[in-house]
């Protein structure tokens, strides 16, 4: 990983454009449909995004569906029109279950998936208190549930992931949305079973995991650094309004950036974002201001060891 001080470094920016944390009628905005999520896909990528995390949702109402047969019309679309490194989810949504959610992935061996590196508590619910008026039956229900619902990610769960998309070659974004998921990234690491570098990917702001104070940052960069050394690639989300600032932070600290409607729906107080791009665009402002240079696609291939897009299942 390059020091904050190597001025010709590159910055990735990734894009994940729905995600499963938020529901349709929170935003106009959220792509829900097979062409939406191709066409924010590609948008992002424009934009400056090297790579860009997907999820699928059912187009009728817009729940989080890992069913491949939703995947694929927007995975061949965004192959012909965009060079951008494609990131499928393993981690769904916290709902379904551990084959479910690694369907995709399987089926489609992109160059990258994401993977939850620790079971948590991941807490939707205080959203309500913003969101009240719902299109459809499951959003509430759905958002409350997670009052009581454990995001199950065991050391078995991660190890099965691993081991299924080890043959196709499929290199993983490690999600860690606290410290110990970093030691857990560790533990695989020790037993060969990963192979450096690393993309590492942390998440603050979710409740359940760590917070995004800059103590906190500074804290999980300084673990990752003492833990990998220079075999990684940092990067980091924050969610909903942390979302620029611990880019910036991120930025500051050599490490990349996430955004994407997935992890916010806004592009300032107040302000929905009315696209992916929008905020793809202000990550890049970012990146540049600091004297710096956002990473092509095929330069961030070469810094995560990718396989290439002409390896993949799609």
């Amino acid at each position: 990983m390059g020091a904050p001080t190597k001025s010709n470094r590159k910055v990735i920016i990734t894009c994940a454009v729905t995600g499963s944390i938020h529901t349709p009628s929170m935003s106009p905005h959220l792509p829900v449909t097979a062409s939406e999520i191709a066409d924010a896909a590609v948008g992002a990528a424009e934009a400056g995004a090297a790579i860009i995390h997907l999820h699928a949702r059912n187009p009728l109402d817009g729940r989080p569906d890992q069913n491949p047969e939703l995947f694929s019309p927007f995975l061949s679309v965004i192959k012909q029109r965009s060079n951008c490194v494609v990131n499928i989810t393993t981690g769904g949504a916290a709902t379904m279950t551990i084959d479910d959610r690694l369907k995709p992935a399987r089926t489609f061996k992109p160059e990258v998936a994401s993977l939850n590196m620790g079971s948590m508590n991941f807490g939707l619910h205080p959203m309500l208190n913003r969101f009240t008026e719902f299109r459809h039956d499951w959003e509430r229900p759905y958002l409350e549930g997670s009052k009581d619902r454990v995001f199950k990610n065991t050391f078995a769960d991660i190890e099965y992931i691993l081991k299924t998309c080890a043959d196709n070659g499929t290199r993983f974004e490690f999600e860690c949305y606290d410290i110990g998921h970093l030691y857990t990234l560790a533990h695989f690491a020790d037993l060969g079973i990963v192979k450096p570098p690393f993309f590492v990917q942390s998440v603050f702001g979710i409740l359940g995991g760590i917070g995004a104070h800059y103590e906190d940052v500074a804290h999980m960069h300084r673990t990752a650094t003492r833990l990998f050394g220079t075999d990684f690639q940092w990067s980091v989300l924050g969610a909903g309004r942390n979302q620029l600032p611990v880019a910036s932070m991120s930025v500051a600290l050599g490490g990349n950036i996430r955004v994407g409607l997935e992890d916010s729906l806004w592009a300032g107080p107040g302000k929905l974002a009315r696209s992916n791009a929008e905020q793809v665009e202000k990550a890049r402002r970012i990146i540049e201001n600091m004297g710096l240079e956002v990473a092509t696609p095929d330069e961030a291939r070469a810094l995560l060891d990718l396989k290439g897009g002409d390896a993949v299942g799609f």
